[in-house]
């Protein structure tokens, strides 16, 4: 078959992008829109590992993202939209031979899916994560073998007939972002259930259960929809109300509201809904998934910065995960109703969005508390060795020098951008260096993640971060690119044209 219709017609759609094989295998041909800055190091990257590139049909933009869970018993018990897929999961355990009483690592593990195909393989796994949500599912999750079903339908009876006091008003706690966030009536019953589940005599399983149900539907029962790095509200919130009111009594023009739920249930409604669908996959589950005997699920709370390097040298047999992307989201507004839910406050959020990975323009350097720390563990020439593996990283020198000289012609329009991309690369540089020395040898890496482009200027994240893991010693061994190519923001296009950027899966192995 002539492919060269094909390939000129994909050629003037992505005039950066090149095809070298009939299977339309892309790769960059500039980094850096009309050729501002140098992207030398880049371009050699790009060669260097491009022969490792397999663009496959056997995952795509829904198996490395949340909509392939959505609708699968149990792993959908958490609304995680930037979580990957339980089949990516079982595919990759698979690939790397995993058996029984291995042990696997998700530093970065969200709803715990990894956790849970994991234990289903009678795998044990280790996971960390910063959001007090992941706990929560966790140990809910992990429980399914454990609750009594007829306790869960007298739970549902419970919600189902107990009257809300008439001079009851007390709303659930919010914060300064989540303000006016439900229905009145919603926000009393939120918090009513929920004091009134906390101090009742069902068992502790019972109570994390509906906790878990009760975060699930927070946005089904709020004014609010979760829109890639923000929180978009209903034109009927209150505060959309008083925005629109406010702007005409000052004569500016009027927002461009365009977010209507419409029917929004009640949170006895919605509890009830979820708690019977809960049932369902725990029925579900227990016909078709024996009880695993003997694996365990260890999950820790907090920051893997901090926590894997107190872990014992290789000890672990195998990585699948996926870090949050170097893409501005910030998951602490994302979830900002499900922090305020479990009673975080403005000041801990704060806390919690420097202490995540750095991917958003708020976040600042964790150098010196990373220093402090590998000093006070004894491990002070480990801290000099990953500065020195980053700082001789020449792709990620010349990405940010691009990005300076973008700065300094007025294309960036935050000045966080820069430190955002610097923190971003030293912190995955100190997680890989602690991903080598507790994993055993032979051990298989999974990271998926995204490439991104700031004001023209592409991030090659998946060769990028290959590099630092091949010179801290992993041995690269397959890069996944998905067909479906990721698209740029309007803005950028309408200033540099359309780039396809890739999303992959970085496989390396600990020889």
């Amino acid at each position: 078959m002539d492919t060269k219709p094909l390939t000129d017609m994909i050629s003037s759609l992505f005039p950066e992008y090149t095809a070298t094989d009939t299977d339309n295998r892309w790769k960059l041909s500039s980094f850096s829109a009309e050729g501002f800055a140098s992207d030398s190091e880049r371009l050699r990257l790009e060669e260097k590992y491009w022969p490792l590139a397999d663009i496959t049909d056997r995952f795509d933009r829904k198996s490395v993202s949340f909509q392939l869970s959505k609708n699968d018993s149990i792993h959908s018990w958490l609304k995680y939209k930037e979580g990957f897929s339980a089949e990516l999961v079982r595919n990759l355990i698979s690939e790397f031979k995993l058996q029984p009483d291995d042990t696997i690592l998700d530093p970065f593990m969200g709803s715990g899916t990894t956790a849970l195909v994991a234990s289903a393989e009678n795998i044990n796994s280790i996971g960390y994560d910063i959001l007090p949500m992941s706990a929560i599912a966790i140990k809910a999750k992990s429980a399914v073998h454990d609750y009594n079903i007829a306790e869960l339908h007298q739970l549902i009876e419970f919600i189902a007939s107990r009257e809300l006091p008439g001079n009851y008003r007390q709303e659930t706690p919010y914060i300064t972002i989540t303000e006016d966030g439900y229905p009145k009536q919603n926000a009393i019953e939120l918090n009513y259930f929920t004091e009134l589940i906390a101090s009742s005599d069902f068992s502790d399983n019972c109570k994390t259960l509906f906790r878990l149900c009760a975060i699930n539907i927070l946005e089904r029962i709020s004014y609010s929809a979760k829109d890639g790095q923000y929180l978009r509200w209903d034109i009927r919130s209150p505060k959309i109300i008083r925005a629109i009111q406010k702007r005409e009594e000052t004569g500016r023009r009027p927002m461009v509201v365009k977010l209507n739920k419409g029917d929004i249930p009640s949170f006895r409604n919605a509890i009830i809904s979820e708690l019977n669908q809960f049932i369902a996959d725990i029925e579900l589950i227990r016909n078709t998934m024996p009880r695993r005997k003997g694996c365990s699920c260890d999950f820790h709370e907090g920051s893997v910065l901090y926590k894997l390097p107190l872990r014992a040298s290789e000890s672990i047999d195998a990585v699948i995960t996926s870090p949050p992307y170097c893409n501005r989201y910030d998951y602490t507004r994302t979830y900002a109703l499900e922090l305020a839910y479990l009673g975080v406050s403005d000041t801990r959020i704060r806390q919690l969005r420097q202490d995540l990975l750095s991917c958003t323009v708020e976040n600042k350097s964790k150098v010196s508390h990373l220093r402090d720390f590998y000093t006070s563990i004894g491990r002070a020439a480990d801290f000099e060795r990953i500065c020195g593996i980053l700082q001789s990283c020449e792709p990620l020198k010349e990405v940010i020098e691009a990005l300076k000289l973008r700065m300094a012609n007025g294309e960036i329009n935050n000045k966080g951008v820069i430190p955002m991309v610097e923190g971003y690369f030293t912190e995955l540089t100190f997680l890989f260096f602690e991903l080598f020395r507790t994993c055993r040898h032979s051990a298989k890496v999974a990271f998926v993640n995204d490439n991104v482009r700031y004001a023209g200027e592409v991030i090659p994240v998946d060769f990028i971060s290959t590099a630092i893991a091949e010179q801290i010693g992993f041995r690269p061994v397959k890069i996944y690119v998905l067909r479906q190519q990721k698209g740029n923001s309007s803005q950028q296009m309408k200033k540099y044209g359309r780039v396809a950027l890739r999303k992959s899966i970085t496989v390396w192995e600990k020889p």
